[in-house]
C-alpha cells in the first residue's frame, strides 16, 4: 500500500530503452511515521487497531483503507526480511538468529487475527464490490484464499514452523570440508571437481558427502518436525493431507496435482533421453570407459576449466556489463543494489547455502544473497537472481504491497529467461570463443539436465505428505525408487548408494519452501519459450518480458503469459515441441 512514484519516463538519446529507470525510491509514508522502527508487537498493534476500527463510507475510503493497510504491510515485511537476510548472511551471530526468532514467535502469531479480521471486513464490505472488478480481481481471490485457510489453532503451528525450517542454513552453513590441507565450504569445495585430476575430484567428491553423512541424522529429525507440523496444519484447515492444503496455499489456482504427475511422466518420456546422450557425449569427451558423478562437471586433460570471474567484486562488475548490453535499463537495476550494497555474493564459512534475490517493498530495490566461488555456475546463479531483481524493480510501482506479490511460476520465468537472454552477451565473461561456446552449451546442457531433478523433488514430496507417517527407513526406500526412476543409463553410480540415498537433504526447498520446485520446471519452459521469441525478435521478445514483470500480481498466470507471449502450457507435446528446440541451438553451437 502507500503511495508509490510512478517508474520516470526518461527521454535520453543515449539509452535504447525509455520506458523504464532503475531510479528507484523508497516509497513515502502516509500512515506510518517516517521515524517507526519495528521493535515489539506493543507498537505495532495500534495501526492494526485502527485500520480494524476504521469508518469507511465511501469509495474513496475503501481505497485510501486500502493503501494505508498495504503500507503497513510493506513496513512489516520488509522489516522482517531484512532479520532473515541479516541471518543467512552470518548464521553463526546468535544475536542476528534471536531478532528472526523474535519476529516468527513473538510479532508475527499477534498480526495473524488481525490479518484475518481485516481481510474479512474487506470482502464483506459492501463497497468492495465498487472496485475495479478487473483490477482487484486477483487481490481478492488471493484474500478469499487466505481467509478460507486462517485457522487460530495453526498460528503457535506456524510460528514455529518459521524459526525450525531456518535451521536448515544454521546446520547447512557449519558445513565444510579440507582439501589440499585448506578448509573449504562445500560451495568453494566444488571447483575441485572440475580438475584434471581425476583422484583429486573423486576425493572432494567422497569429502563433500560424507560431510553432509555427518548431519544426516539431524536433518532427517527436522524434517521429520516439519512434516508433522505441517500435517496437524492441513488438518485444522480442513485438508485431507498438506499436499492439497499446500495447493490452494501457493495460490495454484491454475493447475491440478494430475497435471504435476503428467509433468512428471513427460519428463521422463521426452527429456531423460536427451539427458542420456549429454553423459553419453560427456564420457566419449573425456575418453572414459565409465562415467562417474565427479566426472561430469570435468573437461579432457588441456582444456582449462571455465573461471569466468576471480572475485565477487568482478562478478558484479561483469554481471553490469552483460546486462546493460541486453538492455541498459537491466544493468542500472544491479547498479542501483550495488551502490545500496544490496548485494552478498561471496561464499565465506558461516554463510548459509543457497542463492535467493529478496524483495524489498518499502525501499523497493531488492537485494542479492549467493555463494559464489568463482565457477560457472556462479554466472548462471548471478544472471539467475539478476533476472528476479529486474521483476523486483518493474513491479515495485504497483499500488499496493499485494499487487508485487506475483505468482512463482512468473517469477521463475524472470529469472530463467534472463539466464537465456544474458548469453547473447557472455563475451563478457569469456573473451576466448572456444570458451564462449563451452559455457553456453553448458549452459543448454544445464537446461535439460534440471527437469529430472525438479521431477524427482516434486514426486518425492508428493509422496511425503500423502504418507505423513512413514518412517525414516520407509523415506529412503521411497527416495531411492523415484531417483532410479529418473536416473540416466551412462553413470555409474556403484558403490555410492549410501550418498544417493541421503541426496534428497541438499535440496533446502524440502525444508524451507515446501512443493516450491516444480515451478523451475513450468517456468523452464516458459523461458525457452521466451528465448524461442528472442531468436526471432531481440526487442519484441524484452519488450514483452518487461511488460508482463511489470503487471506483478494484478493478473491471472495464463495472463501473465500472455502478455510475456506465451502459452501456460507444460503437458507432454509442449514439452516435446519446447526440448526439440533446445536440441537444435545445441546442435547449432557444436558446428
Amino acid at each position: 500500500m502507500g503511495n508509490y512514484s510512478p517508474l520516470t519516463i526518461v527521454y535520453s538519446p543515449f539509452t535504447i530503452d525509455p520506458m523504464y529507470t532503475a531510479d528507484i525510491q523508497k516509497m513515502a509514508r502516509h500512515f506510518v511515521p517516517d521515524n517507526f522502527v519495528v521493535t515489539d508487537w506493543q507498537n505495532l498493534e495500534p495501526f492494526f487497531k485502527e485500520l480494524l476500527d476504521r469508518v469507511i463510507e465511501s469509495e474513496e475510503e475503501i481505497e485510501q483503507w486500502l493503501k494505508d493497510q498495504s503500507e503497513l504491510e510493506a513496513v512489516v515485511n520488509e522489516d522482517a526480511c531484512w532479520r532473515q537476510i541479516k541471518m543467512t548472511c552470518d548464521t553463526e551471530n546468535k544475536a542476528l538468529e534471536d531478532a528472526f526468532n523474535f519476529y516468527c514467535l513473538e510479532i508475527q502469531p499477534k498480526m495473524e487475527p488481525y490479518s484475518d479480521a481485516l481481510n474479512k471486513k474487506l470482502v464483506n464490505h459492501p463497497l468492495t464490490a465498487s472496485l475495479n472488478s478487473e483490477k482487484y480481481f486477483t487481490y481478492l481471490r488471493c484474500i478469499r484464499k487466505s481467509i478460507d485457510l486462517f485457522r487460530e489453532e495453526n498460528i503457535p503451528l506456524q510460528a514455529s514452523l518459521s524459526v525450525m525450517k531456518q535451521q536448515y542454513g544454521v546446520i547447512s552453513g557449519k558445513m565444510t570440508v579440507t582439501v589440499n590441507g585448506q578448509e573449504y565450504t562445500l560451495q568453494q569445495a566444488a571447483k575441485f571437481l572440475e580438475s584434471h585430476d581425476r583422484e583429486l575430484r573423486e576425493s572432494a567428491y567422497r569429502k563433500i558427502q560424507e560431510r553432509r553423512l555427518q548431519d544426516k541424522d539431524a536433518l532427517d529429525e527436522l524434517y521429520n518436525q516439519l512434516i508433522q507440523k505441517r500435517h496437524q496444519e492441513a488438518l485444522n484447515a480442513g485438508f485431507a493431507n498438506y499436499r492439497d492444503y499446500r495447493f490452494k496455499d501457493l495460490g495454484r489456482f491454475d493447475y491440478t496435482k494430475e497435471e504435476c504427475f503428467a509433468f512428471h511422466e513427460a519428463v521422463k518420456q521426452h527429456i531423460v533421453p536427451l539427458v542420456n546422450i549429454i553423459y553419453q557425449k560427456k564420457k566419449e569427451k573425456l575418453g572414459l570407459a565409465i562415467l562417474r558423478p565427479w566426472d561430469t562437471d570435468a573437461e579432457p586433460e588441456g582444456t582449462p576449466s571455465l573461471r569466468p570471474f576471480k572475485a565477487s567484486e568482478e562478478l558484479i562488475s561483469k554481471s553490469i556489463e552483460c546486462f546493460t548490453k541486453l538492455r541498459p535499463f537491466f544493468g542500472d537495476c544491479l547498479k542501483k543494489m550495488q551502490a545500496l550494497k544490496h548485494l552478498d555474493l561471496e561464499s565465506r564459512m558461516g554463510k548459509a547455502p543457497g542463492g535467493y534475490n529478496c524483495p524489498l517493498p518499502e525501499s523497493g530495490a531488492p537485494f542479492i544473497f549467493m555463494n559464489a566461488a568463482g565457477q560457472m555456475h556462479d554466472v548462471t546463479t548471478m544472471v539467475h537472481e539478476g533476472g528476479h531483481a529486474v521483476h523486483s524493480f518493474l513491479a515495485h510501482p504497483l499500488a499496493l504491497t499485494g499487487f508485487k506479490e506475483y505468482p512463482m511460476e512468473i517469477a521463475e520465468v524472470a529469472s530463467m529467461a534472463m539466464e537465456l537472454f544474458s548469453m547473447e552477451h557472455w563475451e563478457v565473461f569469456f573473451n576466448n570463443p572456444e570458451e564462449l561456446k563451452r559455457a553456453k552449451q553448458h549452459q543448454l546442457e544445464r537446461v535439460i539436465s534440471i527437469f529430472p531433478w525438479i521431477a524427482i523433488i516434486d514426486k518425492f514430496q508428493h509422496w511425503i505428505y500423502e504418507n505423513p507417517q512413514h518412517t525414516i527407513a520407509e523415506r529412503t526406500d521411497q527416495w531411492n525408487a523415484i531417483l532410479h526412476e529418473f536416473q540416466d543409463n551412462v553413470i555409474d553410480y556403484t558403490g555410492l548408494e549410501t550418498y544417493r540415498s541421503n541426496a534428497w537433504q541438499r535440496q533446502l526447498h524440502l525444508f524451507e519452501v515446501p512443493f516450491y520446485y516444480i515451478e523451475y520446471g513450468i517456468a523452464q519452459l516458459g523461458a525457452i519459450g521466451m528465448w524461442m521469441q528472442f531468436k526471432k525478435d531481440q526487442q519484441k521478445a524484452l519488450d514483452n518480458y518487461c511488460a508482463a514483470l511489470s503487471l506483478g500480481a494484478t493478473k491471472t498466470l495464463p495472463e501473465l503469459y500472455t502478455t510475456a507471449g506465451l502459452k501456460f502450457d507444460f503437458s507432454p507435446p509442449q514439452i516435446k515441441e519446447l526440448m526439440e528446440f533446445v536440441k537444435e541451438q545445441m546442435a547449432a553451437l557444436s558446428q
